[in-house]
């Protein structure tokens, strides 16, 4: 970790000031919030207060808001436009309510965290205030929480592992529960003439689940040239 040459860092780069006017104006900002998951079971309401309170009293005026609902590690769309407008100088402050919402990977955060200082924008976070410390001493604390948020990611990944283990090993079926197809109206159907893609349709199901239904029925699995 002590080797920041291979991140990008330099220990002489200036690193963005937090000034509160840019040539008599409010600075502009852009709020970044994220959660993990998509499914409803989670919501940007609790960061959205207080990371917008953080940015006025820094003294700045929120001008882009990019919010999204997805792991750190899978493709972030809102993430990626607010890098862009952040290199097209659309605000010079960027707030977040944590670091591991930010993003996870070590190297991915102290790279674009040191990118964003290198373009001009600086970021303020509710959780981690010592964000504003300037100089290479920053820099050394984004690498240590980034690390520690990596580390608690991969001991819940072994932890969700361990527990799938163990229920697999009692018994308890994982996955999606199977869907039940009607073998015999299936056949009847293929036997009317209707193409396995007909069948699926009244069925309800998939064609690939209905050919394996099929097949493990022995036999009316192999469609005919076209059906599918």
């Amino acid at each position: 970790m002590s080797d920041f040459g291979s991140l990008g860092f330099d220990p002489k780069l200036p690193v963005c000031k937090t000034d509160m006017t840019e040539k008599g104006k409010a600075l502009r900002a852009g709020v970044y919030l994220r959660v993990s998951k998509g499914d409803g079971t989670q919501s940007t309401d609790n960061q959205r207060p207080e990371v917008e309170r953080l940015v006025a009293a820094r003294g700045y005026t929120i001008a882009h808001t990019y919010e999204e609902q997805v792991s750190a590690v899978k493709h972030r769309p809102a993430y990626e436009q607010m890098m862009t407008d952040a290199k097209r100088g659309k605000f010079s402050v960027l707030g977040v309510w944590a670091i591991d919402r930010f993003g996870r990977s070590l190297v991915g955060n102290l790279q674009d965290i040191l990118e964003l200082d290198r373009v001009g924008v600086h970021i303020i976070s509710v959780r981690e205030t010592w964000l504003d410390t300037g100089g290479p001493v920053r820099s050394l604390l984004v690498a240590v929480f980034s690390w520690a948020a990596e580390q608690e990611r991969a001991r819940l990944i072994e932890r969700t592992k361990v527990g799938l283990d163990r229920a697999r090993r009692q018994g308890v079926k994982l996955g999606r529960p199977q869907k039940h197809v009607d073998i015999v109206l299936a056949r009847e159907l293929r036997a009317a003439g209707k193409t396995l893609r007909q069948v699926a349709g009244e069925l309800g199901v998939g064609p690939a689940t209905l050919h394996r239904a099929l097949a493990a029925a022995g036999g009316g699995a192999t469609p005919e040239a076209g059906s599918t």
